[in-house]
């Protein structure tokens, strides 16, 4: 499965893309985080089903110095991702 998330609020300059890419690791998921211009930060995802749902729940809480306030998320078929990046 893929997860593709785009999440708001304070989420860069606060380790977000980092703790996205520890927690995504120990779930085995692949992908990649990444900042938008704009200020949201965009996480693709791929890997079981409910391996994606507890990093889901994750990236909703966030590091301690971070505020998610809004996870706009996607859910497709998988594409082959290999380890998880950040960008």
């Amino acid at each position: 499965m893929r997860l593709s998330c785009l999440i708001s609020g304070e989420v860069q300059g606060v380790g977000f893309r980092r703790y996205v890419q520890r927690r995504a690791l120990d779930l085995g998921v692949t992908g990649y985080a990444e900042n938008h211009s704009d200020g949201r930060v965009e996480v693709i995802a791929e890997g079981q089903r409910e391996d994606l749902e507890r990093l889901l729940h994750f990236i909703r809480r966030g590091p301690p110095h971070a505020r998610v306030d809004h996870v706009d998320e996607q859910w497709s078929e998988g594409t082959g991702l290999q380890n998880f990046f950040v960008y």
